[in-house]
């Protein structure tokens, strides 16, 4: 009986974590959700990559003035050879939200949180 509660409860937290992940925002809506796994939905407005190999993404303006970037780090970038033919479209970003000076953000390590609509 008791691992029956167990697996419940496991059941229903992984179910939780699934919903919350679903949670469709824009990009200025990430900064209420850091710590949250989110999926932010809007058009890239600027995709550019630093000397450094690091690629940001940003929605909602452009850097300085954008509400919200995806990051990929330059150990990453493979796994994301097509980003900048994004910039324009609709994408969706996924995964949990964290703050970088202040600035709300999505570090991307797998394909799978990016997805273009």
């Amino acid at each position: 009986m008791r691992t029956l509660i167990l697996s419940a409860g496991l059941i229903v937290s992984v179910a939780t974590a699934l919903q919350a992940q679903a949670q469709t925002i824009g990009p200025a809506e990430t900064k209420a959700h850091v710590g949250q796994p989110v999926t932010v939905e809007a058009a890239i407005t600027d995709v550019h990559t630093a000397r450094s190999g690091v690629t940001f993404i940003d929605m909602g303006g452009r850097y300085p003035d954008n509400n919200f970037v995806a990051v990929i780090f330059a150990d990453d970038a493979a796994k994301f050879p097509n980003a900048t033919a994004l910039e324009g479209k609709t994408v969706t970003i996924s995964g949990p939200v964290q703050l970088y000076q202040g600035k709300p953000e999505i570090v991307l390590k797998s394909a799978d949180q990016l997805k273009a609509k």
